[in-house]
């Protein structure tokens, strides 16, 4: 079973498509890349997937739960981080994993924060507020948290954008082996294709809420004229620029 089954998934605004019929899958173990320009349609997906937006047509299906019919079974084992989400910035890094993992009811919770307070490099920030900390450390924080209850959907948005390129790395070895031990399946947006090309197993080109391309970023450049994913990325990017023939 997929961990993640999305069907004819659109979103509408008033005359505005902002995601057309977008069909997917993600299955265990996979780390799948959602690829686009800015206003592409990714995160309007992503906000599908999690439930905070109402699709205007299709289904999203977590580990065979649809999310409109049974949203509490088919969100209970998802997570999310993101650079634009930010924790409660007058709680401590410490508070903040024990509300969330309370929210999640996360077993052993006092021993799993202290587990992900040494794996995300946090022990020393225990008792700093979030909202002081640089953008660097508040993504670790939202990471950790994201990965608190050991989900089985695991979405991603730009998730080592403010990173430095020694924890990026970290974090995308740790991403990598989460999905590989765990059996979890992982949605990851990104504008860099180096990342993209080492950590996902497969990509979705999405353009003007439609998905363009899909397949191997170690391929796909070849398959399609480009000597390199980023070569590809920009020809696509600038495809989608293009206005639409009327």
């Amino acid at each position: 079973m997929p961990v993640l089954s999305v069907t004819g998934l659109s979103k509408r605004y008033g005359s505005v498509e902002a995601v057309r019929d977008v069909t997917f899958a993600v299955e265990p173990r996979e780390i799948v890349g959602l690829l686009g320009p800015n206003g592409a349609g990714k995160t309007t997906t992503i906000n599908m997937v999690l439930g905070v937006l109402e699709p205007s047509v299709g289904s999203v299906v977590i580990e065979g739960a649809d999310l409109a019919t049974h949203r509490a079974q088919a969100l209970a084992r998802t997570n999310f981080a993101a650079v634009y989400s930010s924790l409660p910035g007058n709680l401590t890094v410490y508070q903040n994993l024990r509300v969330f993992g309370l929210i999640y009811a996360v077993r052993n919770l006092r021993a799993r924060i202290e587990e992900s307070l040494s794996e995300f490099d946090l022990l020393r920030f225990r008792d700093v507020k979030c909202g002081v900390l640089s953008s660097g450390e508040q993504t670790r924080v939202a990471l950790a948290k994201a990965m608190l209850n050991r989900p089985h959907l695991l979405l991603l948005d730009e998730p080592t954008a403010s990173l430095d390129p020694s924890m990026a790395k970290d974090i995308r070895k740790r991403i990598r082996a989460f999905a590989d031990n765990g059996g979890s399946g992982v949605l990851w947006t990104s504008h860099n294709m180096y990342e993209v090309e080492e950590v996902c197993d497969r990509v979705l080109f999405i353009s003007k809420g439609r998905i363009l391309l899909e397949g191997d970023p170690r391929k796909l450049p070849g398959e399609n004229g480009a000597k390199t994913l980023e070569e590809l990325f920009i020809a696509l990017a600038r495809e989608s620029l293009a206005p639409e023939p009327t």
